[in-house]
């Protein structure tokens, strides 16, 4: 970055692919899923079942946990909160804007499943954030951006069960996230069920708390006409240095009438049996917030929150193992989209194999692994403490 080249130079915003426009597609593969169906039973493990490639999103999913930070303002602005219980508040906040992002067009598509040892970097420039005389990270997950920005990465820890790790930080608010999804499909008749297993934690370093929280599940509805994502069950985040805590609810739509999409949240003080602000809506809607004091409040918007797009470094200069899949789908050769997908698929089965013939154990890159957890090696909270003595 020192050598006079700007932001623009080296960094793509990477959110303006778009899959609108592609429920058709849908319908005109009906007998393709229909084989696909012929292959499942119900409760079975989908992770051995290969989809067909023209219902896949152009991205990892690694790349997608990326939207958990679509709105790296609310994130940030969690350290700015003068007292525990605003902190938490905030952290229910930036928690239940994360979700809407992540699902874009209103057909449900799935992600690539990501390759062992795949990685994936984005960060995004803050609003009101002019990159020019700010001092520049030199470490972390993406050096040579501004101190002021959140810098992002991923990495897939391993490939049975399937785990993803990703890091996120902003470097000038002291602020970090680390966490781990394994995802467990399950086919369930019309529908197919992804269990996120694993957990996330935010970790204010000014303040010495630690946030941990849970995910919710998601689940494929109508997967032979128009598909669509829901998602469901019950998630926590607790702080135990300040006893705050708060309980979602990701509710799944009944089978007869009811809303899609629905929340209900409470937040509690330390010790308390009842909470001192309840919150409902929709997730990828408003929600709105009830206080104990009787003060009512709209709690989000997520259709008025702008989403700042991620900046990830120009194809080039990265090594996607994507591309090509990416390139295919998107002119829709369907053709050579599978056949650069199962070109990938078959090069990691030929590594796995010889990896058991030679008796070496797969090494990752950025994470290691920590009792049930996968944790980033150089967190923010690690070089600041090595800064000070």
């Amino acid at each position: 970055m020192s050598n006079g080249t700007s932001d623009a130079d080296l960094f793509d915003s990477y959110d303006d692919r778009d899959d609108e426009g592609e429920a058709g597609s849908v319908e005109e593969h009906k007998s393709v899923i229909m084989h696909l169906l012929s292959q499942v039973r119900l409760g079975m493990d989908l992770t051995k079942v290969v989809l067909p490639t023209f219902i896949l999103e152009r991205r990892s999913l690694l790349e997608m946990y990326a939207d958990f930070f679509a709105h790296p303002d609310l994130f940030v602005s969690i350290s700015d909160q003068k007292d525990a219980r605003d902190r938490m508040v905030q952290v229910v906040k930036w928690y239940l804007s994360a979700f809407h992002a992540g699902r874009r067009g209103s057909v449900a598509k799935k992600p690539y499943n990501p390759i062992l040892g795949e990685i994936f970097q984005c960060h995004w420039t803050l609003p009101n954030d002019t990159e020019d005389n700010t001092e520049l990270v030199s470490e972390g997950p993406v050096p040579g951006v501004s101190k002021n920005s959140v810098t992002f990465v991923a990495e897939q820890v391993s490939h049975h069960p399937p785990i993803s790790a990703f890091y996120a930080e902003c470097f000038n608010k002291k602020i970090q996230f680390n966490a781990h999804i394994w995802t467990k499909s399950k086919f369930l008749g019309m529908s197919i069920g992804v269990h996120n297993i694993g957990q996330g934690c935010v970790s204010c370093l000014d303040h010495d708390e630690h946030y941990i929280l849970t995910f919710p599940n998601g689940y494929g509805r109508s997967i032979l006409t128009v598909p669509w994502v829901e998602l469901g069950g019950e998630c926590n985040i607790n702080c135990s240095k300040t006893g705050y805590s708060a309980n979602i609810v990701f509710h799944t739509k009944p089978f007869y009438g009811g809303k899609k999409h629905r929340i209900t949240a409470e937040i509690f003080s330390p010790n308390d049996k009842k909470s001192f602000c309840s919150i409902e809506g929709e997730w990828n809607g408003v929600m709105y917030a009830k206080y104990a004091t009787g003060e009512n409040a709209v709690f989000i918007d997520t259709k008025k929150l702008p989403i700042i797009k991620k900046k990830v470094r120009k194809l080039e200069d990265q090594n996607d193992l994507w591309k090509d899949v990416t390139f295919n789908l998107k002119i829709r050769d369907i053709d050579a989209a599978t056949e650069a997908k199962h070109r990938l698929e078959e090069r990691q089965r030929a590594e796995a194999r010889e990896r058991k013939e030679k008796e070496i154990q797969w090494e990752t890159r950025l994470f290691h692994e920590d009792g049930e957890c996968w944790v980033y090696d150089e967190p923010l909270l690690k070089r600041l403490g090595a800064a000070k003595h």
